[in-house]
């Protein structure tokens, strides 16, 4: 026994990482522009991605590539804070590598009053 195990290592690579580099310098987007529900693909072709993206914006740009995934399921996947992902997926979707949809807004109540005139129609038709 040499009196190392598993605690005593050092962390990976990866952990040592600080956010500000990881995104380097670049500020939080508009939470218009990326919210949690915010929806997020890959565009175009993939085959002719370029060589400059970063380690963290490739890995994003794979996972995208599967289809629509809001950016809390992203960021649950790559398990990097979500302030990282969003800056990152911000820079991703300027360069034209992303496609953004933002989330459908709510729809506006039903007036009460066409409701009940089409109730009333309906059962003088149908019974």
């Amino acid at each position: 026994m040499s009196g190392y195990d598993e605690q005593d290592r050092e962390p990976e690579a990866a952990e040592l990482v600080r956010p500000y580099v990881i995104t380097k310098g670049r500020g939080l987007p508009d939470e218009e522009q990326l919210s949690l529900i915010t929806l997020v693909t890959a565009a175009g072709d993939h085959q002719q991605r370029p060589t400059r993206l970063s380690p963290e914006e490739q890995g994003l740009l794979d996972l995208c590539t599967a289809g629509y995934l809001s950016v809390a399921e992203i960021a649950g996947h790559t398990r990097l804070p979500m302030g990282v992902v969003k800056i990152l997926l911000s820079a991703l979707t300027e360069g034209g590598y992303l496609i953004t949809r933002p989330p459908v807004q709510r729809a506006l109540p039903a007036d009460k009053q066409i409701l009940e005139e089409v109730l009333h129609g309906l059962r003088t038709k149908f019974g």
